[in-house]
């Protein structure tokens, strides 16, 4: 059994100090994966703000970010991902996931300011997303997303080189590159760049089913997908649809050729990316089984972010948006175990007091990096925006928003089972300035 120094359970939300190192404030299970997310992921410098914005009083705080959302009026949009902090959801104008934010942020002319409280590669797909005149906004570059960052651009470039070469023989053979939401514009422009798309974690099985253009389980490999950032959504996302683990190999960009074999990866048909979610690892199979002992009768319902071990012991595998509407439909004294992001579960729980609602593991699983957007840094972009400055604006090359938004679009294409549309026009150089794109249908 893991043993686990259990929260305080009304602290949940504010018993990490997001200005100190995050591995002092875990409790021992926890506190070695947390060093090495620390080590792992890039963090965009963020400047120190004023120690008077980090001493102001909650309510004082709560009181001035209140007062500077309405003088900016409908030039500003705050959005929330789910995983935000209460402290800061409270503002948001609305709250979801990264791509459906994206999409609402765009389709909201009015708004000249767009602050997204979530972290930087979320930040970058509303840039992308958003009309030129709009102006993303994150109140802490430090927010980052160390799974996107496990799939760094000059890397995935090594492992698609790689693989071409060690299928070079086969007349047959496609790669087809796919990416998590949850990745940099530049990988997802690079993925448009050679015929791949974006994927959720709610549409996956029908991007990775478009992918493989009727290839089946167990038939020869020629058609392969490259998957990346997370290992997790891939496999339990192709186990879902028949195929085997065997078909699945592990890239692991930190070794030469992955650490795989030429041969391994001409036999594979899955080229799963080494990169993991820092929350939903923490999830194991032990705590499915200590949740049904602790509570009879419960459902355990898992982000598929989650180890497969996790997801075959779990009864419902979902997006935090199916997360929310199995819950909200659910019946009176229905109890749940939830794998995702604890503020998110605890929302729910407070949401929802007629039904039983826990983190399936008593760690703390919170978005370390996310966690990093406070009242604080809201503030202070606010009072910038007052004064006429603009700060933290996450600007995306035009080049890799042009090819971002090619395989955002393939994305829509597919799930919407339309034709694929082709590319409005020639894509930009780098570094050149901004062209208009039709909105995403």
């Amino acid at each position: 059994m893991v043993q686990c120094q259990r929260a305080p359970p009304t602290r949940l939300s504010s018993s990490v100090d997001p200005r100190r190192p995050l591995s002092q404030a875990w409790c021992p299970a926890v506190r070695p994966a947390i060093i090495w997310m620390e080590k792992v992921i890039t963090m965009h410098w963020q400047q120190p703000i004023p120690k008077s914005y980090l001493q102001m009083p909650s309510q004082e705080l709560f009181a001035r970010i209140a007062r500077r959302k309405e003088q900016l009026g409908r030039k500003l949009v705050i959005l929330g991902h789910h995983y935000q902090q209460d402290d800061v959801i409270q503002f948001a104008d609305f709250i979801g996931d990264s791509f459906a934010l994206s999409r609402q942020a765009a389709g909201l002319s009015d708004a000249q300011y767009v602050i997204f409280c979530g972290v930087h590669f979320m930040a970058e797909s509303a840039d992308v997303l958003t009309a030129p005149h709009q102006q993303v906004i994150l109140p802490d570059l430090g927010a980052g997303c160390s799974m996107a960052d496990m799939a760094a651009l000059d890397d995935v470039e090594d492992a698609f080189a790689a693989l071409e070469q060690a299928n070079s023989a086969d007349p047959d053979f496609r790669l087809v590159p796919i990416t998590y939401v949850n990745s940099s514009a530049a990988v997802k422009s690079f993925v448009g760049q050679h015929g791949g798309a974006v994927c959720t974690s709610s549409n996956c099985e029908k991007i990775l089913s478009w992918a493989l253009d009727g290839q089946k389980p167990g038939a020869p490999p020629h058609t392969k997908i490259i998957f990346f950032p997370d290992q997790h959504l891939g496999r339990n996302t192709g186990w879902k649809m028949g195929f085997s683990l065997e078909s699945m190999v592990l890239w692991d960009y930190r070794k030469p050729a992955g650490g795989l074999s030429e041969q391994q990866l001409r036999d594979a048909t899955f080229i799963l990316w080494k990169g993991h979610c820092s929350v939903h690892q923490l999830f194991r199979p032990e705590h499915v089984e200590q949740a049904r002992q602790r509570l009879p009768g419960v459902k355990v319902l898992v982000h598929p972010e989650c180890s497969w071990e996790v997801v075959r012991k779990a009864d419902l595998v979902g997006s935090t948006e199916f997360i929310r509407q199995q819950v909200a439909a659910a019946a009176p004294g229905d109890k749940w175990a939830i794998g995702t992001e604890v503020h998110m579960v605890n929302r729910l729980a407070r949401q929802h007091p007629e039904q039983t609602i826990i983190v399936l593991s008593e760690c703390q699983c919170l978005c370390t990096t996310m966690y990093r957007i406070d009242p604080a840094h809201l503030l202070w972009v606010l009072d910038h925006l007052v004064a006429g400055e603009v700060v933290n604006q996450i600007k995306v090359d035009p080049f890799d928003a042009y090819w971002s938004r090619v395989s955002l679009q393939r994305m829509l294409d597919i799930t919407a089972g339309r034709p694929l549309q082709e590319p409005p026009q020639p894509p930009p150089e780098h570094t050149t300035t901004a062209v208009a794109l039709p909105a995403l249908v």
